[in-house]
């Protein structure tokens, strides 16, 4: 029989600190009502300055290795899809590893912004069907809170701080990831990135002395584009696999906004129902989203064994693609 690799756990971590969209009318001209007409988002958990992104993905990859009763030291690959690791190097996996004590694995990160985790997905899936590896600790974690501008309207009010992890393990049988579908145009970074960051802007301050390094987005394209590539995504990989989507359980999308959610659920006939949000909690978390909704949709006991779950998440670069799973 097959091998696939199969998750057997889940886990989540995100600040304490709630952020509701009150706070915004405080200083921008906004409401909650507005914000929440446009985004679907009532709040978002925003982490401090002395918590950095790992330690997110290690409280949330220590969950995913309870949940899926995994020792750390039976993990041979640590992945972390990141854009705000915390620092340039070492990786954030590698501070993953030294956080859960999985010392017999290799780590590295994966970088493709909101659609990070499904990139490491599909990353761990070759590695596996190589023979490469057995177990995979894969984490999604970013912290974009802490490049926001808190005088832009239209980004600061949709980010929000977390992490989510999965262990997945290659094993015999139909259940585990059936296909993935990945697809990138670096034609059009400028409608989404950090500007004045890395290597182009080592200093990012203005004259002033004034932070610089802050997102910045054209909505509208990211609207356009986003729903267009994960619809399409989606019927690719359905169509791959010989999947209908009246047969997946859960379409689980990368929770940026639920007018993006809405729309791409429309246009891939999905009721809502089926459709798994809860950005509303947190936000835009980025490589974090889907992961941690996966974890939540896990523990509030809406998944069994067998349910065929779609993914799908669109991203900085742009990037974007889906997989098929079954849990």
């Amino acid at each position: 029989m097959k091998k696939r690799l199969r998750i057997l756990g889940t886990g989540s971590h995100v600040p304490e600190r709630r952020v509701p969209n009150s706070e915004f009318a405080k200083t921008l001209d906004t409401s909650d009502e507005w914000i929440r007409e446009r985004t679907g988002i009532e709040e978002r958990r925003l982490s401090s300055d002395q918590e950095p992104t790992s330690v997110f993905a290690i409280e949330a990859a220590k969950k995913a290795l309870d949940a899926a009763k995994i020792k750390p030291e039976d993990v041979d690959l640590i992945l972390a899809a990141t854009t705000t690791p915390d620092m340039l190097f070492p990786s954030l996996a590698c501070l993953v590893q030294e956080g859960t004590g999985a010392k017999k694995a290799f780590a590295f990160d994966v970088s493709a912004a909101c659609a990070g985790f499904l990139y490491g997905l599909q990353v761990a899936h070759t590695q596996a069907q190589a023979g490469a590896v057995r177990t995979v600790l894969l984490v999604g974690a970013d912290t974009l809170g802490k490049y926001c501008d808190f005088t832009d309207r239209g980004t600061c009010i949709l980010f929000g701080d977390g992490a989510g992890a999965a262990v997945l393990r290659s094993e015999e049988g139909e259940r585990g990831i059936l296909g993935a579908k990945l697809y990138s145009d670096g034609t059009l970074w400028r409608h989404l990135y950090i500007a004045n960051s890395g290597s182009v802007s080592p200093n990012p301050r203005d004259t002033q002395g004034k932070r610089t390094n802050f997102i910045k987005m054209e909505g509208r394209e990211v609207f356009r584009y986003a729903v267009r590539g994960m619809t399409e995504s989606c019927k690719a990989v359905m169509d791959e696999c010989g999947v209908a989507a009246q047969d997946v359980r859960w379409l689980i999308a990368h929770q940026a906004n639920s007018r993006i959610l809405d729309s791409t659920a429309e246009k891939l006939a999905f009721p809502k129902e089926r459709v798994y949000q809860n950005l509303q909690k947190y936000g835009n978390t980025s490589a974090a989203s889907i992961p941690l909704a996966l974890d939540e949709c896990s523990r509030e006991g809406k998944l069994a064994p067998g349910d065929l779950i779609l993914f799908t998440a669109f991203g900085a670069g742009f990037a974007w693609g889906s997989a098929l799973v079954r849990w």
